[in-house]
């Protein structure tokens, strides 16, 4: 297998812990030294999606999740470990669920939005 940047692999644990916050940093980092790299810009927006629907920007996470839905596209099925079929499906439900008559909530009201379905990531070997 590939060797990855460390913030890679930091980033399977954090996404899976749901502490999508830091995985926007862990991928950014990698991403400063790789702007070409339009795969993890597309991993890098659909988890600041994540985070802008948990603090009910639902329109922010609509329109990241469009824009990582399209960046993946070339990549699929398997990249970076990651397999992008399922992701890909992950954020057609995601998109699917997010209520299309509301832009924003108020924190206070997030928990009225409709829960995003789990991904768990994990590395697969490369085909």
């Amino acid at each position: 297998m590939d060797h990855y940047p460390l913030e890679y692999y930091e980033f399977f644990i954090k996404f899976n812990e749901g502490d999508y916050y830091t995985c926007h940093d862990l991928l950014e980092e990698i991403w400063m030294t790789e702007k070409g790299n339009l795969f993890l810009k597309g991993i890098l927006q659909m988890t600041v999606a994540i985070y802008h629907y948990e603090y009910g920007s639902v329109k922010g996470a609509r329109l990241m999740l469009e824009a990582g839905k399209e960046y993946i596209q070339d990549f699929r099925p398997l990249h970076w470990g990651i397999d992008l079929e399922e992701v890909n499906e992950f954020i057609e439900n995601c998109l699917s669920i997010l209520p299309k008559d509301i832009d924003r909530v108020p924190f206070r009201e997030i928990h009225t939005l409709p829960k995003l379905p789990q991904l768990i990531l994990f590395m697969k070997d490369e085909i």
